[in-house]
């Protein structure tokens, strides 16, 4: 099973992949978080590590080579070589999604806009969970960040760029995924967070939850 946690930076994911990894513990299922790559041998991973990942936004190179060379080969492959093989839940920190809806947010660029069309290009996950905050509550957890990026600081100061981001994830790249939920953590706790998608993952048939005003609505 593999569950996917994404959304702007500074939306609060760490803290989200922790309390998961917490939750599912609780529940006796032994959970990793993972980064990059699903397939556990990406022939190109080395050479997608050189390229300067926080420019990405900014290139329609990097953004193309993410999502072809990147996650689109990744999709195949992890059907033969996953991550784990013995029934460790995987939760996934970024994925594809974001790679996307940066590339649209920054440009768009022709890569991104075709990953939205055909988004089932890339491998779905069996929940995926989309953050967002305020950018005053970014803001504030910005300030508080040892090493901010070019990225977290655009996030917080263009608006555009932050609801743009958002919306291309829930429009267009969840639409792969079995089970989505959307979370605006300035209002929703990490541990309700995890609860919640945990009983999803854990139940049977899925479940959506999308943004209404300050709360969440459950929708078929």
């Amino acid at each position: 099973m593999r569950i996917l946690v994404d959304g702007l930076d500074l939306s609060g994911k760490t803290t989200l992949v922790s309390a998961l990894t917490t939750e599912f513990a609780a529940r006796g299922r032994p959970a990793a978080r993972h980064r990059g790559m699903l397939a556990a041998h990406h022939p190109l991973r080395p050479l997608l590590k050189k390229l300067p990942l926080v420019k990405q936004p900014d290139s329609a190179f990097i953004t193309t080579a993410f999502l072809t060379a990147g996650y689109a080969l990744d999709a195949l492959l992890v059907k033969v070589d996953p991550p784990v093989r013995d029934g460790t839940l995987v939760i996934q920190d970024g994925y594809a999604d974001r790679t996307a809806a940066f590339g649209m947010a920054g440009g768009p660029y022709l890569a991104a806009v075709l990953a939205l069309r055909w988004p089932r290009l890339f491998a779905p996950f069996d929940v995926a969970v989309y953050l967002h905050a305020p950018a005053e509550v970014r803001a504030a957890r910005l300030a508080t960040r040892e090493k901010a990026d070019a990225v977290d600081i655009r996030g917080v100061q263009d608006a555009a760029f932050a609801e743009t981001f958002t919306a291309m994830l829930i429009r267009g790249m969840g639409r792969r995924h079995r089970a989505l939920f959307v979370f605006d953590t300035s209002t929703v706790s990490p541990a309700q967070m995890a609860e919640m998608v945990a009983d999803a993952a854990l139940g049977t048939g899925p479940v959506v939850l999308s943004p209404v005003d300050a709360g969440l609505e459950r929708a078929a």
